[in-house]
């Protein structure tokens, strides 16, 4: 794709301290004046202090909905946009912003696909403290989640899914920006987000997408208000570019599901696929599950929506495809099979409850640090141990006997256990009554 550049248009390059100054004092940026800004994030002619500049001054001042669309059109526009309009079955995408113990992609997309869709997934980690579903994935020998663009489609032309890392050919401006912005504290910028994940997804293929935009202590969006915004912004923006999209705002102040690690989550999902595993996964698995087969036509109502994702489940369907793009990929199928084989950690040890009372908070990034430290998340030469995380969370209103084991603790390292130690038990808050636990779906956007 050849992508279209300032020279054919009669535009008058401005210098970039105007157009700082002008997102400073919270005006807005003209199409000419976005593309312009790409092109030179694109180009690497915006020196890294002025493009520093411009991000704190979106950051602040923010953009309206026709900037963020625009911004959002013009990065996808960076590099490639995948079509798959050659393939008759609908497409849809999911996303999720990213929590602890969040594993519900790994069944999503098989469930997906066993449902008729096509969901093409490309995956990156958003935040620091997450393990993503591809280290996740990468638990099964063999597995290989880096493909060109090409075998991508004709996975999808073959299987209807696949899961794979993001390619540097989609939207390379957002990924400068995004690096920038990791490094001047602009991650949590409502526009910024929002250019950065649907140019990704958007170029992806996808006709609709669906959303999981989660807040809390356990997600890089703390505050309940800010999600609920983001969730807007993209839904609107989606639709501004003749996409279908939904968004569901869910909570992430404790850990979804019973397990943090990577072959401990992959082996819940599988459980999961089989009709088990933990209710509050299932619940959110079911709604995300009915909105994506809702958004691509599969269901008309929400009966209709609920039933075939069950269905789906209950009879071994979406497990199989699991397995199918599993070893489409490279994996060994025979681990899907048999979850036992999974590497298991030399030491097992429980963290007792410091008193008796009911666990009133858990501070889910505390957990995610903590099973980092474990050796769960890469290490600077990329190694993953796969067998360390924490099972069996105890979950806010759970009632405990002092000494009782608030999680327990998988390890290989008893240097790295002591560490993880500090995080673990600052992440429970018990008390003596009982609280109301937070509603895992608080808002549906569409």
């Amino acid at each position: 794709m050849v992508r279209k550049t300032l020279s054919t248009r009669r535009f008058i390059k401005p210098s970039y301290a105007y157009l700082i100054e002008k997102k400073r004092d919270g005006q807005e940026f003209s199409k000419e004046e976005i593309r312009y800004i790409i092109d030179s994030i694109l180009d690497g002619e915006m020196p890294d202090f002025q493009m520093a500049a411009m991000a704190m001054a979106i950051f602040f001042q923010g953009m309206s909905a026709q900037e963020t669309a625009i911004l959002t059109e013009e990065m996808m526009l960076s590099g490639e946009v995948i079509d798959l309009s050659h393939i008759a079955k609908p497409k849809i995408d999911k996303y999720s912003t990213g929590g602890v113990g969040d594993k519900t992609s790994l069944v999503l997309v098989p469930l997906a696909v066993a449902s008729g869709i096509v969901l093409p997934m490309m995956g990156s980690v958003d935040q620091d403290f997450a393990v993503s579903a591809l280290d996740k994935l990468s638990a099964v020998p063999g597995f290989n989640p880096i493909m060109d663009i090409d075998p991508f489609i004709s996975q999808l032309e073959k299987i209807g899914g696949a899961m794979v890392r993001q390619s540097e050919e989609l939207a390379p401006a957002d990924a400068k920006l995004y690096e920038l912005r990791k490094k001047t504290a602009t991650i949590p910028s409502l526009p910024l987000i929002t250019g950065s994940v649907l140019s990704k997804k958007l170029a992806e293929g996808a006709e609709g997408l669906v959303i999981d935009v989660k807040w809390g202590n356990g997600s890089f969006i703390r505050d309940l208000e800010q999600a609920k915004q983001l969730a807007r912004s993209m839904t609107r923006v989606g639709r501004s570019m003749k996409r279908r999209c939904v968004a569901l705002v869910t909570d992430m102040n404790q850990p979804l599901g019973d397990t943090v690690g990577t072959s401990l989550e992959l082996k819940e999902a599988i459980d999961l696929l089989k009709g088990e595993g933990p209710e509050d996964l299932k619940e959110l698995v079911l709604k995300l599950g009915m909105e994506i087969v809702r958004l691509a036509g599969v269901a008309g109502s929400t009966l209709s929506a609920k039933q075939t994702v069950q269905r789906h489940i209950e009879d071994g369907t979406a497990l199989e495809k699991l397995k199918e793009i599993i070893a489409a990929q490279g994996g060994d199928t025979s681990y899907i099979d048999n979850p036992e084989k999974f590497p298991v950690a030399k030491h097992i040890r429980k963290l007792p409850a410091p008193k008796r009372g009911y666990v009133h908070t858990i501070n889910a990034s505390q957990i995610a640090k903590g099973v980092h430290l474990l050796g769960a998340g890469a290490d600077e030469k990329g190694k993953i141990d796969y067998a360390v995380g924490v099972s069996e969370i105890k979950k806010v209103g759970t009632q405990v006997k002092q000494g009782e084991p608030l999680m327990m603790i998988h390890y290989n390292d008893e240097a790295k256990l002591e560490q993880a130690l500090e995080y673990f038990k600052a992440a429970y808050r018990l008390a003596p009554k009982r609280p109301t636990p937070p509603p895992l779906i608080v808002e549906r956007v569409a």
